[in-house]
């Protein structure tokens, strides 16, 4: 009877312990791997996060970003209207290979609607932004492979 109930609380402790590391890589939220380098993400699947994207954003730490999920491959022109961080857009196939860059994007404030668009090399289904100068620092070239955990 006692080895049944040693038993019994081992399994329960290994099954908390393995319940909240489960909790605690959740916790961390989504993120990418590209180059060797993590970065943590937001995700904009929907086009009003689509629309909204980083504007209005003054800082972003330098491990995060947002990636832009859409529903088919196309030529993808982004714009930073409203968006005071300049930032590097990478631009990847359906593949998650990286088509092209964006290097050191300015920020484009109090222009309205004139802000110059950045349009990828080729069809991209997904967009990363980060901050700029990321790009050249992890030295990220076209083909390498995006990873997304989400």
């Amino acid at each position: 009877m006692q080895n049944r109930l040693f038993r019994s609380t081992a399994m329960l402790g290994i099954c908390a312990t393995l319940g909240l590391s489960a909790c605690a890589a959740r916790a961390s939220g989504p993120y990418v791997e590209l180059d060797g380098h993590r970065f943590q993400i937001e995700i904009a699947a929907d086009e009003p996060s689509r629309e909204r994207g980083l504007m209005f954003r003054e800082n972003m730490p330098a491990d995060h970003g947002m990636l832009f999920v859409f529903d088919d491959a196309q030529v993808r022109t982004f714009w930073m209207k409203n968006t005071p961080l300049p930032l590097d857009i990478l631009y990847f196939d359906q593949n998650y290979k990286l088509v092209s860059v964006q290097q050191r994007v300015p920020s484009c404030l109090n222009s309205g609607n004139n802000c110059p668009v950045y349009p990828s090399d080729g069809a991209a289904q997904y967009v990363l932004e980060l901050n700029a100068g990321t790009a050249d620092k992890i030295g990220v070239k076209p083909g390498d492979a995006l990873t997304v955990h989400r």
